[in-house]
């Protein structure tokens, strides 16, 4: 495990696929890809590190969505009652997620709502068990769906994650 919240591009990039998993608009070949994708980053980091990037994308997408409301103050979006409430009471419309994994994820949107590290802020509870990672797969992808209708265009979280990875390969490359 990496410390002090930090996590390696490859995790984010394969957390963002497990959200393209689960998106409908992902074509046949593209889940096909994303699949092969999350489990080459598991082979060499370890489920535990792709739910750690899971947790750093809920983070920086909270954030995103916080930071590009504008407006008068009065019509200003609030995390705490615009944003975690609806994303958490969602959460059972998944059948997979399991309802006790639900303190933990909004501790994660908490943290992020109030702009601390959500990597840093959930490593102090251990390891992330694998239904957990489930649960912050789907509030990703709940996220996604809230900035796309936010932004009114299906898709635009996808473009938004694909120009910083690619700007972020350019910058290392």
């Amino acid at each position: 495990m990496t410390s002090d919240g930090v996590v390696v591009d490859e995790v984010v990039r394969a957390a963002w696929d497990s959200y393209r998993i689960l998106e409908k608009r992902t074509s046949n070949k593209e889940r096909q890809q994303a699949q092969q994708r999350v489990r080459a980053a598991m082979d060499t980091y370890g489920r535990e590190e792709v739910s750690r990037g899971a947790v750093f994308l809920v983070g920086v997408l909270t954030a995103h969505i916080i930071s590009e409301q504008d407006g008068a103050e009065e019509d200003r979006f609030d995390p705490l009652s615009d944003l975690i409430p609806p994303v958490i009471r969602k959460l059972p419309g998944f059948e997979l997620a399991d309802p006790a994994q639900v303190p933990m994820v909004t501790g994660v949107l908490m943290a992020a709502a109030m702009g601390m590290d959500t990597v840093a802020w959930r490593d102090q509870f251990g390891t992330i068990p694998p239904k957990e990672a489930l649960v912050h797969t789907f509030v990703l992808w709940l996220l996604a769906d809230l900035y796309d209708s936010l932004a009114e265009q299906p898709g635009a979280t996808d473009q938004l994650m694909w120009e910083v990875f690619n700007s972020m390969a350019a910058d290392a490359g």
